[in-house]
């Protein structure tokens, strides 16, 4: 683990809050120059701390007003790989995210949909389509609240 001191936090968590903020503008705000912020800031990237900055989309703002986490079981495990289903899941463009868990499924996924028919066509034609899906559990998100976490 790199030793961080207090500006490296700040930094953090500022850019963890809002990771579209210059160097400059977080150097006036820590006291530091805007070649010092830069080079820390890479410094967090160089050492695997930050490892990239996300663009979030409001999804329901661009037609997608349905979350649905979706909870896979494989069906036969060692008959189908894992590379062929994350490979095919990987390619369908609603499924947002696509997490290799440990418990009751061995997915979850994070799927966008227009409407809940939308996601129905998605989740027959598609998902249930995949190489060893199996038993499938649909929670729909009703709404989202984004924590800073423990930063």
């Amino acid at each position: 683990m790199t030793d961080l001191d207090a500006i490296d936090r700040k930094l953090i968590r500022a850019l963890a809050r809002d990771a579209r903020q210059s160097a400059s503008a977080l150097g006036k705000r820590f006291g530091l120059s805007q070649p010092a912020t830069w080079r820390r800031i890479r410094r967090l990237e160089e050492a695997g701390i930050i490892r990239e900055r996300h663009l979030r989309l409001n999804a329901e703002a661009l037609g997608f007003g349905v979350t649905v986490f979706l909870g896979i079981k494989l069906a036969i495990k060692g008959r189908v790989s894992l590379e062929d289903f994350e490979r095919a899941v990987v390619a369908i463009p609603e499924v947002q995210t696509v997490e290799h868990v440990l418990g009751m499924y061995d997915y979850r996924l994070r799927v966008v949909a227009r409407d809940l028919p939308d996601f129905e066509r998605v989740l027959r034609r598609r998902i249930m389509t995949l190489p060893g899906a199996g038993e499938v559990e649909a929670n729909v998100l009703l709404s989202e609240e984004r924590l800073p976490g423990p930063l």
